[in-house]
């Protein structure tokens, strides 16, 4: 399912039609999140990335797990494959052969302790005694203590099995906590194997890279966000349309976490999953009307397009959201002409740097432009406008769709 920014799809749904799941009593409270309640127990459970998945599979089927380091973006499946791995080589024993930490975790307390000692010297007080100190990296104390005493902790487990400490965000430690941790890599890998779960693999000190089995994780594909939604739907029997489902794939960007807690938030907020209702909870730009908004470019118009962005600017989105959105809903549309797309997104993305860099005002978005008439004569029904090189997006985007004879000196 492409994720397609089409009015057919985003727009005209309303919340009273009717859905394809079956209708159902107001949403009850649950014990858990929905992104917790139905996380995959099991490799085969797991949707997308299906070749780094099979060699999990043969690791779990062998059971000689190496030190494995998994990357990707957040909510692609990272923790979970490792969990569900780490489940199916020792089984009942889970419990007592696994060290579960979050690596960044261990760095709190004293970011903390430093912010707290701040305010205090603001106030003219001082913090006297306050263990553990700011200035201790916590992340070498838990490799020297709580990592080394399960790596020497004694587990019967079956043939060929070993212990599994899994460190997720491990990018978040600190080169010191990862030199440290290398040594005891060397010295328990008979017993004890590791897996690292980051957002960036270049973040581990090239050592431990060295050690371990790398493997990369994409992000989800839309048919992969779209399988999984329709099955959490089934099971919570939730009431939904096509457009409401689309919206859901397009916000998540390919996150699957982010996908099911807008699913459940929709739901929870209003007993319906439609695209209105999407874009309300997750407080984004409405694709229809960014899309409505290039058509105006493309055409030229830029008073309609400017009185678009007034509209969006006054809801309240920040310039780097207009602008995030407007890129992607331009990558999605299939009645611009390919040159006019590319000069499009050109243009969009030297945007969203300025906007980057901290020019974020409605001006970088806009236009700048004055009219320009010749010295001696004056046209009554319209105007020569020079549009400034230097003005907003949308003045920049409407001028690649205007005659040149416009912008010549008289």
């Amino acid at each position: 399912m492409q994720t397609s920014t089409s009015a057919s799809r985003f727009g005209g749904a309303s919340s009273s039609a009717k859905g394809k799941g079956p209708a159902t009593e107001p949403a009850a409270a649950y014990e858990l999140p929905w992104v917790e309640k139905h996380r995959p127990k099991s490799l085969d459970d797991i949707v997308g990335n299906v070749e780094t998945i099979d060699r999990l599979k043969v690791i779990a089927r062998d059971g000689n797990c190496p030190h494995i380091i998994i990357s990707g973006s957040p909510g692609i499946g990272k923790t979970t494959s490792i969990l569900a791995l780490a489940r199916q080589l020792l089984g009942e024993n889970y419990k007592e052969g696994v060290l579960e930490l979050n690596a960044s975790d261990e760095r709190s307390v004293p970011i903390q302790l430093t912010g707290i000692r701040a305010r205090l010297s603001r106030a003219g007080l001082t913090l006297l005694r306050c263990s553990p100190s700011p200035n201790r990296d916590r992340g070498i104390d838990v490799v020297r203590n709580r990592i080394k005493a399960f790596a020497q902790k004694k587990v019967t487990l079956p043939p060929g099995r070993h212990k599994l400490v899994i460190l997720d965000e491990a990018d978040s430690m600190t080169p010191g906590a990862q030199q440290a941790l290398r040594r005891t890599m060397e010295i328990f890998s008979n017993t004890t194997r590791f897996a690292f779960a980051c957002n960036q693999s270049n973040k581990i000190i090239e050592p431990i890279q060295s050690r371990c089995a790398i493997l990369r994780y994409s992000r989800l594909t839309d048919a992969e966000l779209l399988r999984r939604l329709l099955e959490i739907c089934e099971i919570e029997k939730v009431e939904y349309n096509e457009a409401g489902l689309t919206a859901l794939i397009f916000t998540s960007e390919g996150d699957m976490r982010q996908a099911v807690n807008n699913l459940q938030s929709t739901y929870s907020g209003f007993n319906f999953v439609g695209a209105d209702e999407v874009f309300k909870v997750c407080d984004q730009p409405h694709p229809v009307k960014v899309q409505q908004l290039i058509k105006d470019c493309a055409k030229g118009d830029i008073d309609a397009a400017m009185t678009k962005l007034e509209e969006l600017w006054l809801q309240g989105y920040a310039a780097v959201d207009i602008v995030a959105t407007l890129f992607r809903v331009t990558k999605g549309m299939e009645d611009l002409l390919e040159y006019v797309k590319l000069d499009f997104i050109k243009e969009i993305g030297f945007a969203h740097m300025r906007i980057l860099e901290g020019v974020s005002t409605v001006v970088q978005l806009g236009q700048s432009f004055r009219p320009v008439l010749p010295e001696k004569e004056w046209f009554a029904d319209h105007f020569i406008y020079k549009l400034s090189l230097t003005g907003g997006l949308l003045a920049r985007l409407c001028k690649l769709s205007m005659k040149p004879e416009l912008f010549r000196q008289a």
